[in-house]
């Protein structure tokens, strides 16, 4: 079956569903003042582009643009276990890439956590390297900060 990334509402039954699920682990691995997901309703502010991944009619990954200031910040990046090592993590942020490329900016920007190995092994294959916290971010016990530039 074919994966499809395509702009989707996170409030979408698949979607909440999933963005529910990453919280849920977000909360298990770090502090209340170290987490930084996005609920639903933050993530249909204007300023943010959201897709989901499907294979038929299940979402198996959901992420979001949010569009800065000359520079784009990746969220609510997470696959089901299901779809892991189908390439489906590479379709959302190439997705991701593309569009923010279509946006005219320069740089994407993330946080994640020091426990999510698997993640900060995938963005640094992905060309996303550490830097010092950006933007509202300030330095904690968990966060790590990643770069990649989008110029060609």
């Amino acid at each position: 079956m074919p994966l499809i990334v395509e702009e989707a509402d996170p409030g979408a039954p698949g979607a909440a569903a999933l963005l529910r699920m990453s919280h849920e682990l977000m909360e298990s691995l770090f502090p209340p003042e170290e987490n930084h997901f996005l609920d639903i309703e933050a993530l249909r502010a204007p300023h943010m582009r959201f897709f989901a991944a499907r294979q038929g009619a299940d979402v198996v990954g959901t992420i979001a643009l949010a569009i800065r200031d000359g520079w784009g910040e990746v969220k609510s990046m997470f696959v089901a276990d299901l779809a892991r090592g189908t390439g489906a993590a590479d379709a959302l942020l190439r997705q991701v890439e593309d569009r923010a490329r279509e946006e005219g900016l320069e740089v994407l920007r993330l946080e994640t956590g020091d426990a999510l190995r698997a993640a900060r092994t995938f963005y640094a294959r992905h060309g996303f390297r550490e830097r010092e916290p950006f933007g509202e971010y300030t330095a904690n016990a968990s966060s790590i900060f990643m770069e990649k530039s989008l110029e060609t």
